[in-house]
């Protein structure tokens, strides 16, 4: 299964110190992971609110799990 994750610059930066295997940790006024299941929501949600401030940059991380280990997790709305 195929997931996308829209990030800002200071979160893409320390997924490339990670050699791409890893998402930071989430910040305190985000606690909650929420990669997307469409590449066109992710792109919308970058573009509105990544690059939408300082330093107006967005990007769309894609990553793949396996359809056994996201079964158990509910999709949200």
């Amino acid at each position: 299964m195929m997931l996308w994750r829209p990030v800002g610059l200071a979160e893409m930066r320390l997924i490339l110190e990670s050699d791409m295997r890893a998402y930071p940790p989430r910040l305190p006024q985000q606690p909650i992971f929420y990669p997307v299941l469409n590449e066109g929501y992710a792109a919308r949600i970058s573009r509105n609110w990544n690059a939408n401030e300082e330093p107006f940059a967005g990007y769309v991380t894609r990553c793949e799990v396996s359809g056994a280990f996201a079964i158990n997790y509910a999709v949200q709305i």
